[in-house]
């Protein structure tokens, strides 16, 4: 029941815990024998099965059907990509200049008062493609100093950032990234940012405690362990297929924009505005009509390719830790 109940409440799990929970980003994580146990096993096997379903039907009238169904349901935001993404960050800069004291997102402190009006001249930059390069450069800019302030183990957590300037000069200058579409720079640091995050929720489990005190009701019955593996797993699993073949990511951005916008009726507009980039490039990606052609062979290979991502981040993020904070002899041991 834990994976049904996962998704039913990932809305609130997907709530950035470091935005309403103490954290400690030094701290030692989970070991990895504790995240790699049966539990976890089943419901990666489970995902793959709904992610080689995905897969299998992509390829299948059926597909095609679906995929010709989001062309038409999309087509007005498809054609307004660039204006709604514009508009949404130009509404999310504005709000943290309103706010003051945030470099980018609620726990990212500054007592520094340039950083709002830095802000605010970004919001500014958005109102013209041509100087949408500049914009991005702001954001950079943010993105650095909340680095040399935080460490870069803390801003891990948010490449989407960097995703985000990216398409937002390749827009201005009307390039691509060595052949690389600006939507699919923006889609892949979109995927890595969640699946960062979900390594975060088996590493740390702890720091999600008191919003499972707070509303028991979230885990549906499964043990407060469990309920953040599945999570995870869910979170991890959406987030990979948005480097998939097109009808998978496009159904996985539409599931995890819902999952975002959900938790903003329970969490308020702190939520709202932290998380309106990463919405909006959901809803980018959900109407995003490129596609490519899909043999039986991509689908078989997903598996594999699951696996590689979820041992990469497993990896990156325990060793980056342990080199960071405890030392490469602290690296836990399976």
């Amino acid at each position: 029941m834990a994976l049904p109940a996962g998704l039913a409440a990932t809305a609130e799990a997907q709530a950035h815990v470091k935005w309403f929970c103490a954290f400690d980003v030094a701290g030692q994580p989970r070991g990895l024998e504790q995240v790699l146990c049966a539990d976890f096993e089943w419901l990666v096997a489970v995902s793959l099965v709904c992610l080689m379903a995905g897969c299998l039907a992509e390829g299948t009238p059926l597909g095609t059907a679906l995929l010709n169904a989001l062309d038409r349901v999309t087509s007005r935001l498809r054609t307004d990509t660039s204006l709604l993404v514009r508009a949404t960050l130009g509404f999310f800069f504005v709000s943290l200049w309103n706010l003051g004291g945030i470099i980018l997102t609620p726990e990212l402190k500054t007592s520094a008062e340039w950083i709002p009006w830095l802000q605010l001249g970004i919001a500014t930059m958005l109102i013209w493609k041509r100087t949408l390069p500049v914009a991005a450069l702001g954001i950079v800019f943010l993105f650095g100093f909340a680095t040399w302030t935080y460490g870069a183990f803390h801003l891990a957590d948010y490449p989407v950032f960097l995703g985000i300037a990216a398409y937002l000069a390749l827009t201005g200058l009307d390039r691509s990234l060595f052949g690389i579409r600006p939507m699919d720079v923006v889609r892949v640091s979109a995927a890595i940012t969640l699946m960062w995050a979900s390594v975060e929720k088996w590493a740390y489990p702890d720091w999600t405690a008191p919003l499972l005190a707070a509303k028991p009701e979230m885990t549906f019955g499964a043990s407060p362990e469990l309920f953040m593996k599945a999570a995870g797993v869910i979170e991890f699993t959406l987030a990979f297929a948005l480097i998939w073949t097109p009808l998978v990511r496009r159904m996985s951005a539409i599931i995890l924009a819902a999952i975002f916008v959900s938790a903003v009726f329970e969490f308020g507009k702190v939520d709202a505005i932290g998380h309106s980039g990463i919405i909006v490039v959901l809803l980018a990606i959900a109407a995003d009509d490129a596609r490519v052609p899909v043999r039986a062979r991509t689908a078989m290979l997903a598996p594999a390719y699951y696996a590689a991502a979820l041992a990469s981040f497993l990896v990156l993020y325990y060793v980056g830790h342990a080199a960071l904070y405890g030392g490469l002899p602290g690296i836990p041991v399976i």
